[in-house]
C-alpha cells in the first residue's frame, strides 16, 4: 500500500479509509481524477457517498468512545505526528510530485507545502507537548480543589479544499490529532491523492485503527452527510462562501461546533514612498506578482486586488503588466515553469467570465486576458490561462467584488491614506491584506485599520504555524494554527473538588 494513491494505468484505487482499512465505495462508484496539465485522467479512485460517510462516522465514533487515543498520554500523541513528520520529509520528493500533478501547481511549490506540512505537525506536537496539565482556578479555600482542563471534541468532520490539498488538510488533522480527537476526512474530490496518500503515512507512525478516517466523494453527499451527522461533534470546513453557508445550516440542528474558512478578496495597498528607490519600486512589483499568480491565484490569501497611490499608478502597473506577460506558464514537473494550469475546465471557464464581465464594464485590459497558445510545455487539453492585469477597475465591478480564484489582478487607486484604507476594507471579506510604505508610522496607522485577520506590512504571504489564521465578514469563523487552531478541537471542562464535604443544612430533615 505504499503508492496506494499513485497508479500507472487506471486500475480503481481503494481509497476510503474504515477502521483501519481501506476499501471501495458501498455502491461500487469511481471517480476519475484529471492531470490539468492536459486534461487526461491518470488516476480512478472510490466515489463515496452518504453510505459510505456513516460507516466511517461510525468507525471513528467507536474509536473515541471505546479506544485509547482520547486517553493516550499528551507525550506519546505527540511522539506521534514528529514521527508522522518525519515520514513526510522522507517521502518529500513523491508527495510534493503527487501534489503538483494532482492540483497543476509547480513541482517546487509541491515540495514546499510539504515542508509547511511537515512544520504543523511539529508545531502541534510541541504545543501540546509543552502545555500544562490545567488551569488551576483559586476558590478561596484550601479545602477545595479547582482546576480548568481541556478535553477533546470527539469526532470531528474535515472538509478540505482543492488548492492546497495536503497543506489544509495538515491544518486540521495536525491539532485534531493533538487534542485526542479521531476525524473523518473529506477531501475535495478533485484534488484527493496526496490527503489518501496521509492517511497511509499515519498508520505507518503508529495510529490506532479507526483514529483516522477518510471518505473520498463529492461535496453534495459526503460533505452534506459529515455537517448533519448526529455523531459528528465538530464540523471544519475550508472552501467558498456558497458551500460554507450551506455547512453551517446543516450542521445548526445538532449545534455541533462549526469551524468555517472561507474566501478572500485580499487588498494590497501600495504607497508612493514604498517605491522611492529603483531597488524598492522592484521589490513592490515582484511581492505583487507574487501576491496574484502564485499557484495561478488560486489562493484565498491572493493580493487579487491592487490598490496603489494614484502618483506611481502608471508606472507600477505598467512594469506589473510586463512582468506577468512574462510568467511561463506550463505542466509543473517542466524546467523553467513558472506558473501552472487552473485546477480544471470549469474553473478557466469562471475566470474567463469574470474577465468578461470586468472588460464590459470598463475595465481596460493590460496583460493576458486568454488562453495561451499550445507548447510542449503546455498540452492542448490543459487548463491554462495568462496572467491577467486588469486596470482602471472600480467597486462596482463584480470582478472587484467577488473572489475569482485565478489569475487575475484588479487596479485601483487612491490619493490619500483615508481613501485606501476605505478602499481596501470596502469588501464583504476580511481575510489578509497587506500594505507596502517606508513610513513607520504610516505602516502601523494602516495595519490598525484594516478588517483583515491577517495584514502584512511590506510583505505577502507569508504565514507562522505559531500565529492563528482567520478572518472577519464572510471570510469565515474559524481560526487555524496557532493556539487558537488548538483551541477549535478542544472542550474545557472545570473540575472543583471538596476536599473536606461538609452538610450543607439548607433545609431541614
Amino acid at each position: 500500500m505504499a503508492d496506494r494513491a499513485e497508479t500507472q494505468g487506471l486500475d480503481a484505487q481503494a481509497t476510503i479509509h474504515v477502521a483501519g482499512e481501506w476499501r471501495d465505495a458501498v455502491s461500487g462508484a469511481t471517480r476519475e481524477i484529471l492531470d490539468p496539465a492536459d486534461g487526461q485522467p491518470f488516476a480512478l479512485v472510490a466515489e463515496g457517498d452518504e453510505k459510505d460517510t456513516d460507516l466511517a462516522v461510525a468507525a471513528a465514533r467507536r474509536a473515541f468512545d471505546e479506544g485509547d487515543w482520547p486517553r493516550t498520554p499528551v507525550a506519546e500523541r505527540a511522539a506521534l505526528l514528529r514521527r508522522a513528520a518525519d515520514l513526510l520529509v522522507r517521502d518529500r520528493e513523491r508527495l510534493g510530485r503527487l501534489e503538483s500533478r494532482d492540483a497543476g501547481k509547480t513541482v517546487e511549490e509541491g515540495r514546499v507545502d510539504i515542508d509547511c506540512v511537515a512544520d504543523a505537525f511539529r508545531y502541534f506536537a510541541d504545543l501540546v507537548a509543552g502545555e500544562a496539565p490545567g488551569r488551576v482556578v483559586d476558590a478561596g479555600s484550601p479545602d477545595i480543589h479547582s482546576v480548568v482542563v481541556h478535553e477533546p471534541v470527539g469526532v470531528c468532520a474535515l472538509i478540505t479544499p482543492w488548492n492546497y490539498p495536503l497543506l489544509q488538510a495538515s491544518w486540521k488533522i495536525a491539532p485534531a490529532l493533538a487534542a485526542g480527537n479521531t476525524f473523518v476526512i473529506k477531501p475535495s474530490e478533485i484534488t484527493p491523492l496526496t490527503t489518501v496518500a496521509l492517511i497511509d503515512l499515519l498508520a505507518e507512525a503508529g495510529l490506532p485503527a479507526g483514529v483516522a478516517g477518510i471518505v473520498t466523494g463529492p461535496g453534495h453527499s459526503v460533505g452534506a452527510r459529515l455537517s448533519a451527522h448526529p455523531d459528528v461533534d465538530l464540523v471544519s470546513f475550508t472552501g467558498g462562501l456558497v458551500s460554507g453557508t450551506k455547512v453551517a445550516e446543516a450542521a445548526a440542528p445538532t449545534v455541533k461546533k462549526v469551524a468555517l474558512e472561507l474566501g478572500g478578496k485580499n487588498p494590497n495597498v501600495v504607497f508612493a514612498d514604498a517605491c522611492a528607490t529603483d531597488e524598492d519600486f522592484d521589490t513592490a512589483v515582484d511581492q505583487a506578482l507574487n501576491a496574484a499568480f502564485i499557484h495561478s491565484g488560486q489562493v484565498c490569501s491572493a493580493g487579487a486586488r491592487l490598490i496603489v497611490e494614484e502618483s506611481v499608478r502608471e508606472r507600477f502597473v505598467a512594469e506589473l503588466a510586463r512582468r506577468a506577460g512574462r510568467i511561463r506558464l506550463g505542466r509543473g514537473s517542466e524546467d523553467g515553469v513558472e506558473c501552472g494550469p487552473l485546477v480544471s475546465e470549469q474553473q478557466r471557464a469562471k475566470v474567463e467570465g469574470y474577465v468578461a464581465s470586468a472588460l464590459e464594464e470598463g475595465a481596460v485590459l493590460r496583460s493576458g486576458g486568454r488562453r495561451p497558445e499550445t507548447a510542449p510545455e503546455r498540452p492542448a487539453g490543459g487548463f491554462f490561462y495568462e496572467p491577467t492585469v486588469l486596470d482602471q477597475c472600480h467597486r462596482e465591478m463584480r470582478v472587484v467584488r467577488e473572489e475569482v480564484f485565478g489569475p487575475v489582478v484588479t487596479v485601483e487607486t487612491f490619493r490619500t491614506e483615508d481613501e485606501a484604507v476605505a478602499l481596501a476594507n470596502d469588501t464583504e471579506y476580511g481575510l489578509a491584506g497587506a500594505v507596502w510604505t517606508a513610513d513607520a508610522g504610516r505602516a502601523r496607522r494602516v495595519a490598525g485599520r484594516l478588517r483583515h485577520g491577517t495584514v502584512w506590512i511590506n510583505d505577502f504571504h507569508p504565514y507562522l504555524p505559531q500565529a492563528e489564521w482567520g478572518g472577519f465578514g464572510k471570510s469565515g469563523t474559524g481560526r487555524e494554527l496557532g493556539p487558537a487552531g488548538l483551541a477549535e478541537y478542544r472542550e474545557t471542562k472545570h473540575v472543583y473538588q471538596n476536599l473536606a464535604p461538609r452538610p450543607v443544612r439548607w433545609f431541614a430533615g
